[in-house]
């Protein structure tokens, strides 16, 4: 097996988008029909793009919502680091990293259910989606992502 440890993190945003009830927006990965894969919002950072202007982007692509449908309230205070599992290295990313750092982003969702639009993009991540109670993510995660939902919500408790 290769040593993928020289591998860099991949630069991400991560967005826990919360309702007006405290509920956190999940959405079940559309790669992953059979398995019981959910997940917050997330993706790179482009190249000098500003991780705020990400999480904005990547909620665009991945819900639907516009601008106007959510209101950053906090950023986690430090990057998170997650690693793959090696069997997804070479998989995922053209192997180019061993997994992700991401900083954390807190919405309050401002709009109505209706204006969620998994198929807004050409490239849908999501197939379905739901609101859960927030302690109940780091379950609902993938194993090699509980740490990273553990201190999200650690962090950003208090002003769910």
């Amino acid at each position: 097996m290769p040593d993928f440890t020289s591998l860099p993190y991949r630069p991400c945003v991560g967005v826990m988008l919360v309702n007006a009830q405290g509920l956190a927006f999940v959405g079940k990965r559309i790669d992953n029909r059979e398995g019981d894969a959910w997940q917050m919002p997330q993706g790179g950072i482009d190249p000098g793009e500003d991780p705020r202007d990400a999480a904005v982007r990547e909620l665009g692509e991945e819900t639907g919502l516009q601008p106007h449908h959510a209101t950053i309230i906090a950023q986690s205070s430090e990057e998170l680091l997650y690693d793959l599992p090696e069997d997804l290295v070479s998989k995922l990313w053209k192997g180019k990293y061993r997994g992700q750092r991401q900083l954390w982003l807190l919405a309050r969702f401002t709009g109505e259910d209706s204006d969620i639009r998994l198929d807004a993009d050409k490239h849908p991540e999501f197939c379905e989606w739901k609101w859960v109670d927030p302690e109940t993510l780091p379950d609902l995660i993938v194993p090699f992502k509980k740490r990273v939902y553990r201190a999200v919500l650690e962090e950003f408790r208090s002003l769910i």
